[in-house]
C-alpha cells in the first residue's frame, strides 16, 4: 500500500460506444477510505465510469491507477480481489439460495487446487451476519423482498473482501425505508469495513446526506468536484440539471437539500425567492 491519499486515480480517461463518445479526457481522484458519489443527468457517464473503474469497458486512450499501478496490467482475478462491483438491477436464478449467491463473491480468491477454503467460509459468514440476510441463507431468491434481495448482493460484493466498492445505483427500485436502509449498511461498511466507496445516485439529497465527496458529472466530464456543501447550490443544479432549485441545511443532518421549483434555466430569481418567503 502507498502513502497517497487517493485509492484511485483516473487520468485523461476517453470511451466512446461506437461513435459516440461518452467519457471525454475525464479525470478524477478517488480519496481513500471515502464515500465518493457520483452524480449528474441521465446519459452523462456515471455508469460508464463505474464499469471502466472495474475494467469492463476499455478505454481510448486515458488510464486509471489502483494504488499508482495500472489496473490493465492486473490479471482478472487480482483485480478483483481489489475492486468489487454491484451493478445496477443485477439478477440471479429466482430458485438460487441466499447462501449460494453470497458465495459467488469468493470466486477470485479460489483455485482448482483450493475450490473453498476456511478463510471463505469466514468471509462468506462475516458478509451474511453484516449486511444481516444471514437468517435468510436457505430462503430462495425468488422469495425475497426488494429491500432484502439488494442486500443479499451487497453481501455478495462484500464478500468479495476488495478494498474499493463501486455500487450503481443501489437504492434504484426501493422504497423510501430501503432505501435509506440500503444506503446506512453502505455508510457501515465505509465507517466499520474502512472500504473505499464509488456510488452512483440519481437522488441528490440523498447524494448530499451521506456522500465525504460529491461528483457532477456532465456530458462525459466532470462539472464539478468538491463536498456536499461546496456543489449543493441552486446555481449548479441549474446548470447541471437544468433544474431551478432552492437549497437550504437539513435542520436534522445539517447535509444542503434540494427543492426543485421548475426545470429549465433561472430566467426568473424571483421563484426561488418567493418560495423563501
Amino acid at each position: 500500500m502507498t502513502d497517497s491519499e487517493n485509492r484511485i486515480e483516473v487520468q485523461s480517461l476517453s470511451l466512446s460506444y461506437g461513435n459516440t463518445a461518452v467519457l471525454k479526457s475525464l479525470s478524477l481522484p478517488i480519496a481513500r477510505g471515502k464515500i465518493t458519489v457520483l452524480a449528474g443527468p441521465n446519459g452523462c457517464g456515471k455508469s460508464t465510469l463505474l464499469r471502466a473503474i472495474r475494467r469492463l469497458h476499455k478505454p481510448e486512450s486515458g488510464r486509471i491507477l489502483l494504488e499508482e499501478l495500472d489496473i490493465a496490467k492486473f490479471n482478472d482475478r487480482a483485480l478483483a480481489r481489489q475492486i468489487g462491483l454491484l451493478a445496477q438491477s443485477p439478477s440471479a436464478p429466482e430458485d438460487m439460495t441466499v447462501e449460494e449467491l453470497v458465495r459467488l463473491g469468493r470466486y477470485p480468491h479460489q483455485s482448482m487446487l483450493q475450490p473453498w477454503s476456511q478463510n471463505d467460509s469466514t468471509a462468506l459468514e462475516a458478509a451474511m451476519e453484516g449486511t444481516g440476510v444471514a437468517h435468510l441463507r436457505s430462503r430462495r431468491l425468488g422469495s425475497l423482498s426488494g429491500g432484502q434481495l439488494q442486500r443479499v448482493w451487497i453481501a455478495m460484493v462484500l464478500a468479495q473482501e476488495t478494498d474499493v466498492v463501486c455500487l450503481d445505483e443501489p437504492v434504484n427500485h426501493l422504497d423510501m425505508a430501503h432505501q435509506l436502509d440500503c444506503l446506512d449498511l453502505v455508510r457501515r461498511l465505509n465507517v466499520d469495513y474502512g472500504r473505499t466507496i464509488v456510488l452512483v445516485l440519481h437522488d441528490l439529497n440523498l447524494a448530499a446526506r451521506y456522500a465525504d465527496r460529491l461528483v457532477f458529472l456532465n456530458d462525459g466530464v466532470i462539472a464539478a468536484s468538491g463536498t456536499p456543501e461546496e456543489l449543493m447550490t441552486e446555481a449548479m443544479i441549474a446548470s447541471v440539471f437544468g433544474v431551478q432549485s432552492m437549497v437550504i441545511t437539513d435542520p436534522v443532518h445539517g447535509r444542503p437539500l434540494c427543492i426543485p421549483l421548475r426545470t429549465g434555466p433561472a430566467h426568473n430569481k424571483g421563484d426561488a425567492d418567493a418560495a423563501r418567503s
